[in-house]
């Protein structure tokens, strides 16, 4: 028996410097339409709207939810010129549990392009979607969970 603590147990010797520890991480994306983007990520995709911003009863920006994780998006001031690209060279990778098929044929419901689903080399099934700005989510699942 030894006289180890709960407090014991659960210190971690730590890199010093002490490394960064994020619980959760929240992107969020300026975009050229709120009101399109809003469509593309709640019809087509399903995410939950949590929050919703307004500014003299226009609509400015929103937080979404999908399981534990948030997206937000604000629309963009066109301070930087309406030329100004989005989503280049952006992609979220998130991980669902959810049979990607299904999500698929609801894309399919709402007229959204997607590319797979289909199984990648490196063991996980995969569906990807463009969103009005060009900015990448892929969604995936391990392959022996996919459907």
């Amino acid at each position: 028996m030894t006289n180890e603590t709960a407090k014991d147990r659960d210190h971690v010797e730590r890199a010093e410097p002490e490394t960064l520890r994020l619980r959760s991480l929240t992107p969020s994306l300026t975009v050229g339409d709120v009101a399109a983007s809003l469509a593309f990520y709640v019809d087509g995709l399903g995410f939950t709207v949590e929050e919703r911003w307004e500014e003299e009863g226009e609509l400015r920006g929103v937080m979404l939810l999908a399981g534990d994780c948030r997206l937000g998006f604000s629309q963009d001031d066109w301070a930087q010129g309406r030329e100004r690209k989005k989503g280049v060279g952006f992609r979220i990778w998130a991980e669902t549990a959810q049979d990607l098929d299904v999500l698929a044929a609801r894309l399919r419901q709402h007229d959204v392009e997607h590319d797979g689903p289909k199984d990648e080399p490196w063991g996980t099934r995969s569906l990807t979607v463009v969103d009005p700005d060009g900015f990448k989510l892929t969604l995936t699942t391990p392959q022996a969970e996919a459907s």
